[in-house]
């Protein structure tokens, strides 16, 4: 009798380790604002520098025709309004990548409109990584939910960081996805961590969630064994055309509340203001930093959102007394 090979096991969701509960960042949340801020602050200065800000650059290597539905996005084929680009070659993305080294970027992250890489892209991939990295620039890249050895193939190219984010909390999911859920996320970032890539992975804001689903959303982020290394925090841009074009704005001053949260459940974890910047004021953006907001996109487009000019971080960072790290 011949044997039969078992099944092939599917990837482990991550297992939580009991950091926080919902309830206990609902409390934070609930703090007077200048308390809120002061716990946020005293955990900051625990961890890292007080005033230094980690740059990275984003860069669209494919843009626009996702097959997914996700209702904050323009690139999706299902109501995206973004005019559809192949994937960039090579040496267009060294060039940027040199470019934002340059202007003083770190870390150089590449998101390509996918649900997923196909292994012929994963090819040319895999060289724009290696490029990259050649540069003396950290990588990163989200290219959506990945198959079984695309992750290890990622880490032997040389990529540092996946970005792969929750995006809301877990009961919220289903009213701005519905082409997939969110356990598909967390087999992603299993085979990450499973591949020794460092994970990025936060979430978007003022989707019109409640505050409990903002605190559901970094409690399973600081849930996750070990809590991401990055954890971008996204405000939500309406792009026109999308079904959330027009969500109502979510107040700044729940907006610091978050990031404040994010920082005293996620202590050692880079929190990035990412989307949304280039509608945040000078002093709002002063309140994240204070908050506890240690790393920024840095450049004049995130994929397909406009973002600050470099010019106006160096303005703003020379007026808070902020270095670049």
């Amino acid at each position: 009798m011949t044997a039969t090979a078992a099944p092939e096991a599917a990837t482990p969701r991550l297992v939580p380790a009991p950091r926080c509960t919902t309830e206990s960042l609902v409390a934070l949340f609930e703090l007077p604002f200048n308390d809120l801020m002061f716990k946020a602050q005293q955990i900051h200065r625990q961890h890292h520098a007080a005033n230094a800000v980690q740059l990275s650059t984003l860069l669209s290597i494919k843009t626009g025709g996702c097959s997914e539905d996700c209702g904050y996005c323009s690139q999706s084929a299902h109501h995206g309004e973004v005019e559809r680009e192949a994937l960039l070659e090579v040496d267009a993305v060294v060039a940027a990548a040199q470019a934002a080294k340059d202007k003083g970027a770190t870390r150089f992250c590449m998101g390509a409109a996918w649900r997923g890489p196909k292994d012929k892209d994963l090819d040319r991939v895999t060289d724009m990584i290696a490029a990259v990295k050649a540069l003396g620039l950290e990588t990163c890249v989200t290219l959506g939910m990945l198959k079984q050895g695309q992750a290890e193939r990622l880490k032997a190219s040389g990529l540092d960081y996946y970005n792969h984010n929750l995006d809301t909390a877990p009961e919220f999911y289903g009213q701005v996805i519905t082409t997939h859920d969110q356990a598909e996320r967390f087999d992603t970032l299993g085979q990450v961590r499973e591949a020794g890539i460092k994970v990025c992975c936060g979430g978007i804001v003022g989707l019109g969630e409640t505050r409990r689903a903002r605190a559901a959303l970094l409690a399973e982020l600081a849930n996750l064994n070990p809590p991401p290394e990055s954890v971008p925090i996204n405000k939500l841009v309406p792009m026109p055309g999308t079904p959330l074009e027009n969500a109502p704005p979510l107040d700044p001053f729940e907006f610091v509340r978050t990031v404040a949260v994010a920082r005293i459940c996620m202590p050692e974890s880079l929190v990035r203001l990412s989307a949304g910047r280039q509608e945040m004021s000078d002093e709002l953006q002063a309140l994240c930093f204070l908050a506890g907001a240690n790393s920024i996109f840095y450049g004049d487009k995130l994929l397909t959102a406009d973002n600050p000019e470099a010019d106006r971080d160096e303005a703003l960072f020379a007026r808070l007394g902020l270095t670049a790290a």
